[in-house]
Parts: C-alpha cells; sequence; structure tokens
C-alpha cells in the first residue's frame, strides 16, 4: 500500500522520489515525497514489529531454485508429444493429473521460466516479451539471444540494457538459448509467425492462440505453473511472482558465483540503486529452502560439491 500511495505521489502529484523534508531556504515548507517521510518509514517498521507480536508472519514468494528448474526441465522435455486430445473430459484429468498440458504448452512454460530466472524477472514482465524484443544473434560460431526489453516495472519509460543469454551446455535446464530456439521451432511448426508476443494464451489442452496480440495472462500462467510443480511433488503454494526472479539472483550468487555488483548490474539495479536491502532480501529469506544442514557448516567430512569447470576442486570455497 505504501509503494502504491508513494506511485501517486510521485507519477501524478510530480513530487518525485525524494523524502519528505524541511526547506532549508523557506521554514514551514516541505519538499518531496510525503510517503517517503521519516514519519511514515517509522510507522512502517513499527507495524511489522506489531505484525510478528502478534503472530502474523509477514513472508516472501519462496524462491526457485536450480535442482527445481532442473526437475521442471526434465519432467516437461519427457513429456510425450501428441496430437491434440479429442476429449479430455473430467474423470480423465483425474486419473492422469498431469494431462492438464501437452508436450508444447509445456515448453513454452519452461522457456518462460528459464528467461525469467537468467534475466531477473518477475513472470508478468515476462509475459509481456515479443518475438520483436528478441535477435539471435552469431559470436565466432556460438548462437547468442540478445533480448531488448522497452520497459520493465522499476524503467517504465525505457533505456533498459539489454540481456545477453549464451549457450549452456553444462546446464542444459538453463540454457536460455536452446530454449528460445526450440519454441520458435515449435510456434513455426505450429504455423504461428515470429511476431507479436512469445508466450501466447493457451487453447484447448496443448494449443496457443494464433493471434499476435493475445498473450498469456498471469492469472493463467500461474495456474499452469501449480500444475507444473505438483507434477514434480513440488508444494506450490510458497511460490509466487518474485519466484524466478529471487531464485535467479541465488542462482547467480551461489551457483555461478558471481559478485553482488555484476548482479545489481544485470538486473539493472545499478543506477538509481536508493534500497540496497532489496538484492539481500532476494538473497536471503527463511522461506527458502536451507542450502546446507546447519550442524554441516563447520563439519570438515561433510561431502563436496560439483566439481568447478575450471580447476575440478570439489570443495566448498571452490
Amino acid at each position: 500500500m505504501r509503494a502504491a500511495i508513494s506511485h501517486k505521489y510521485g507519477r501524478e502529484y510530480k513530487l518525485g522520489t525524494q523524502p519528505w523534508t524541511e526547506s532549508a531556504h523557506a521554514p514551514g515548507t516541505y519538499l518531496g515525497n510525503p510517503s517517503l517521510s521519516v514519519l511514515v518509514s517509522q510507522y512502517m517498521v513499527s507495524l511489522r514489529r506489531r505484525k510478528v507480536r502478534s503472530g502474523e508472519i509477514v513472508t516472501s514468494a519462496r524462491a526457485i531454485d536450480e535442482e527445481t528448474m532442473k526437475k521442471l526441465w526434465d519432467f516437461n522435455r519427457r513429456f510425450p508429444q501428441q496430437a491434440e486430445l479429442n476429449v479430455n473430459s473430467r474423470k480423465r484429468k483425474q486419473e492422469n493429473p498431469e494431462l492438464w498440458a501437452g508436450y508444447k504448452v509445456r515448453q513454452m512454460l519452461q522457456t518462460l521460466y528459464t528467461v525469467s530466472m537468467l534475466c531477473l524477472l518477475r513472470y508478468d514482465e515476462a509475459l509481456r516479451i515479443m518475438w520483436s524484443d528478441i535477435e539471435f544473434l552469431e559470436h565466432d560460431g556460438t548462437c547468442v539471444v540478445k533480448l531488448s526489453l522497452p520497459f520493465r516495472k522499476t524503467s517504465q519509460t525505457g533505456g533498459i540494457a539489454p540481456f545477453y543469454l549464451w549457450p549452456d551446455k553444462e546446464r542444459p535446464w538453463m540454457d536460455g538459448v536452446t530454449a528460445f530456439a526450440q519454441w520458435w521451432s515449435i510456434s513455426n511448426d505450429m504455423g504461428i509467425e515470429p511476431s507479436g508476443y512469445v508466450f501466447r494464451s493457451r487453447i484447448h489442452y496443448d494449443e496457443v492462440n494464433m493471434k499476435v496480440d493475445a498473450p498469456m495472462s498471469s492469472d493463467s500462467f500461474m495456474e499452469c505453473f501449480r500444475n507444473n510443480m505438483v507434477d514434480i511433488n513440488i508444494d506450490p503454494r510458497p511460490y509466487g511472482m518474485h519466484s524466478f526472479r529471487r531464485g535467479g539472483c541465488q542462482y547467480l550468487a551461489i551457483v555461478l558465483r558471481w559478485p553482488i555488483r555484476n548482479i545489481c548490474e544485470w538486473g539493472g539495479w545499478a543506477e538509481n540503486f536508493d534500497n540496497p536491502g532489496t538484492i539481500f532480501r532476494y538473497l536471503l529469506s527463511w522461506v527458502d529452502s536451507p542450502t546446507m544442514d546447519r550442524k554441516d557448516y563447520f563439519n570438515p567430512y561433510r561431502l563436496g560439491t560439483d566439481p568447478c569447470t575450471m580447476c575440478g576442486r570439489t570443495c566448498h570455497c571452490s
């Protein structure tokens, strides 16, 4: 609610994003955004404490981790490629719950999962990607995908640095280039021209809308995503809009070992980063699955990690 009020004062009333402070040149006159005053900030902190004391716990969406992405990718790519079902009755759905969607729709969803996580996007931002935002480039014989978004929640007027995705043969479940190429090929086989929205609304069991201006809705995506999580025996309830964005931050920091500065620059938070606590909320939350048992933090005999692709070591510091 505070964010909505700040937006109202900042955008519609043209008061900007500066804190609400008294003018040094005209005492009694205040400048800036009233919602960003020290008094309101103190109230919000106090409100959070009172909620916790009363038993209400403020939670954020659980991050998608690499292991979950691998399970989704493996399940979806192995799903049978069959023709559209003639009759998919309620009884048949109950007996075969995985028949909520077919192979083609699953590949579209897997592409959306991958680009959301790698480019640190909320899924509603990824749903607005159009084919005109994507370029397939070649660099020394390697295919590279250039994704240029015209807007994001934090950059409504554009000026967003493009994302460059490279192939990842070691982690195919995190390979955005192959994901886009496969969905482009499937779309071409379905007779869909490479224009308009990339992620289209569903039609029936395993078809998508042919109209260029018919994107998949957020509600439809969440329904599909939750069904997909049930396919791999994971409770979908803790996951939400920021799950892929939070998961992408943790993947870059923990798995790929990117410095925090690089993550901020990649996610577009380097300029005008007025709330540095945001990145740490993405990286750490009690709702996320622990990466290690507490008893093993100082255990010198705990199992090693996957071998480093550069030095081959399996120690936890590599």
